[in-house]
């Protein structure tokens, strides 16, 4: 076959351009790659050669490992968009960024196999490369101390000074902590604290972040959220009542009709019910949930199967079992595959 990308070139070019394609590859030896760039300061032909042989060699390196060029993206991306934000938008998205690695870092240790999560996590690397390009652009426009943040040191916190900090849950608490620094008012932030620090079996403080969230929260999700921890924490100790309270005010509140996602609520209470020995209450908040929710059945009939104390409950009370197959049939059939456990 013809070397059809030698023609017109000179024997000495084409013996060095293959010498400079095994450059390339790092397959020359250190003498024969000493030569081959002395040549190159001397050839356009060669030099150019050169040029479009590592950028073919970068494109596809970039398609069997897009991650570097995604972060590459990423980082362009973040250096564009400030010019129009207000000084409160800005501290806002910083505080977002924040929060979206520190959430990641968090997930990626606590996260039980079968927890629902609404929203999954970003990409740690991508993001952190998109918030560099935000900061940097914030700097490079002399805004350096806009909304009271240090935004040098912000720049650390993305450029490597968390590689200082061991472990994911220790690199999430303290993101979540300089989100909740930059802008007080992130429920998102506050919520995934306080999930941590729940993990860390520091309860008092847990309880703290959800309050504030579900007393303070302008998003009606994120009340929902903290009602929704605030009861788990009360049913682990028991007080069953104090849960139901909680999670009827996301029924109450409508927004367990607006927001799909919290049809859980009603699962939860039906099994609240349940441990109070109010059986009737119980079987009218399973069927509710199976009338309401009819596209969220295979899940519910997940959660009843995977859920032994649960059926204990039901079995140790006469006459529940029997009522709530008539009532509720739906949920005594064969549990689809990979059903989630409850929230």
């Amino acid at each position: 076959m013809t070397d059809w990308w030698m023609n017109g070139v000179a024997d000495v070019c084409g013996n060095f351009q293959v010498d400079l394609s095994c450059l390339v590859d790092g397959e020359l030896d250190e003498a024969a790659s000493a030569r081959a760039m002395a040549h190159l300061e001397a050839c356009d032909s060669c030099c150019g050669f050169f040029e479009d042989t590592r950028l073919q060699v970068r494109l596809h390196r970039d398609m069997a490992d897009p991650e570097p060029l995604v972060e590459r993206y990423a980082l362009l991306l973040g250096q564009e968009g400030t010019e129009e934000l207000a000084a409160d938008e800005l501290v806002h998205r910083l505080a977002t960024i924040f929060y979206q690695i520190g959430k990641a870092y968090v997930l990626l240790e606590i996260r039980p196999e079968r927890t629902r999560v609404f929203e999954e996590a970003v990409r740690v690397e991508s993001t952190r490369a998109h918030g560099r390009g935000f900061v940097d652009g914030v700097v490079a426009r002399g805004m350096d101390d806009v909304g009271g943040v240090d935004w040098n040191s912000a720049r650390g916190m993305l450029n490597g000074k968390l590689s200082k900090v061991d472990g994911a849950l220790e690199k999430g608490l303290r993101l979540l902590g300089e989100a909740l620094e930059v802008d007080p008012a992130h429920e998102e932030a506050r919520l995934y604290l306080g999930f941590a620090q729940l993990h860390l079996e520091k309860p008092l403080r847990a309880q703290r972040e959800f309050k504030r969230v579900f007393r303070t929260a302008l998003d009606e999700a994120n009340r929902g959220h903290a009602a929704v921890q605030m009861a788990l924490m009360h049913a682990k100790e028991g007080e069953y009542r104090e849960a139901i309270a909680l999670l009827r005010w996301v029924t109450a509140s409508g927004l367990i009709d607006l927001d799909e996602r919290f049809f859980f609520v009603r699962f939860n209470i039906g099994m609240y019910y349940a441990h109070l020995h109010q059986k009737d209450r119980a079987i009218g908040a399973f069927r509710t949930l199976l009338d309401r929710h009819p596209e969220s059945t295979d899940d519910v009939v997940g959660f009843f199967a995977s859920s032994p104390k649960l059926r204990a409950v039901i079995d140790s009370q006469e006459s529940f079992s029997e009522e709530l197959l008539r009532t509720c049939p739906e949920l005594f059939r064969n549990p689809p595959v990979g059903a989630e456990d409850q929230q």
